[in-house]
């Protein structure tokens, strides 16, 4: 089971974090990495400026470039300041249909050093059910090193 692998994953992202450069380039890696380790269908994030979500850094197929805050899963997330697990995007009120391939999804609000939300961190499963509560803790785990490398970025 790929879960079997979150431990390890973690700490490759912790060895591939390069505190002599900026934060984007960190995040590109711990995308990278954890698209590849893990074989899902899109890994990336959404950089909220305004009152919107614009995409930021990813793996994988093109992405929809802007969502309105509260609209879709990543707009739900930031708009309520929340993780979402879905394990069939299809049944989720509103979900924008960036892609047809992608089944099921998970999105977490990133926060910076005063809580506020900055971006959301999306992964999308081609799988119905692709995703479940393991794939949340262990996302939980990556965005916390997410939000770290950023908050020492500033």
């Amino acid at each position: 089971m790929k879960e079997n692998n979150y431990p390890l994953i973690l700490k490759q992202i912790e060895s591939l974090i390069d505190e002599n450069v900026s934060f984007y380039p960190n995040l590109g890696n711990i995308l990278a990495l954890v698209k590849e380790s893990l074989s899902l269908f899109w890994v990336g994030t959404y950089i909220v400026q305004k009152n919107h979500l614009v995409l930021g850094p990813f793996q994988g197929p093109p992405a929809c470039t802007l969502i309105e805050k509260g609209k879709g899963v990543c707009g739900k997330s930031w708009e309520k300041e929340r993780p979402f697990l879905v394990p069939d995007v299809h049944s989720f009120e509103g979900h924008i249909a960036c892609n047809p391939h992608s089944k099921s999804e998970i999105v977490i609000p990133l926060r910076d050093q005063n809580k506020k939300v900055f971006m959301v961190l999306d992964i999308d499963s081609d799988e119905l059910n692709g995703l479940g509560q393991k794939e949340l803790d262990f996302f939980q785990e990556v965005s916390f090193i997410i939000e770290k490398i950023y908050r020492k970025s500033l």
